[in-house]
């Protein structure tokens, strides 16, 4: 659906690694989907959720490690709640962190949350990792468009006030 709709963003896949038992035959499917409805693999990320302590750390090495050589970036989802913390970092440097949303809310009115988001983005910068903030929704919903089924909406930009615009 998303070749069909032509998304021009990433398109997320999250995964349970205690599911995938050998990374290089689990993801054929995924490779071979991408391939079918030319869906560039560069655009696929795969991320790691934090439901699941990872006992077995080297598989989860082999899995991020296989999915890089096939052209997917890897996330690690919801950074900084249940087993996605500061350790399972340093194991895994993925492409991107995604912050859990409960370390971005009222983020303007608590100072502690604050130093923690900073240093974390600080962190990352140094890895060469992107960062998302989950839960920072400016721009959403019937600002552009209404829901629809397998679709994407024609998005219009609201037009400023005649008296604020700058002409050239």
């Amino acid at each position: 659906m998303a070749a069909r709709l032509a998304i021009p963003c990433y398109l997320s896949i999250n995964f349970l690694p205690h599911a995938v038992y050998q990374p290089a035959a689990c993801i054929r499917a995924t490779l071979e989907a991408a391939k079918r409805f030319n869906f560039p693999t560069s655009r696929i990320i795969f991320e790691v959720t934090k439901n699941e302590y990872l006992v077995y750390k080297q598989h989860i090495k082999q899995i991020m490690l296989e999915y890089r050589k096939q052209g997917f970036k890897t996330a690690i989802d919801d950074f900084g709640a249940g087993y996605s913390g500061l350790c399972f970092l340093a194991e895994f440097q993925p492409d991107i962190v995604k912050l859990d949303m409960e370390l971005i809310r009222n983020i303007h009115d608590d100072r502690v949350r604050l130093v923690i988001v900073e240093s974390v983005l600080n962190m990352c910068r140094s890895l060469d990792m992107r960062v998302i903030a989950e839960g920072v929704e400016l721009f959403q919903g019937y600002l552009f468009a209404r829901p629809q089924f397998e679709a994407l909406p024609c998005i219009t930009w609201p037009t400023e006030p005649a008296d604020n615009r700058q002409d050239a």
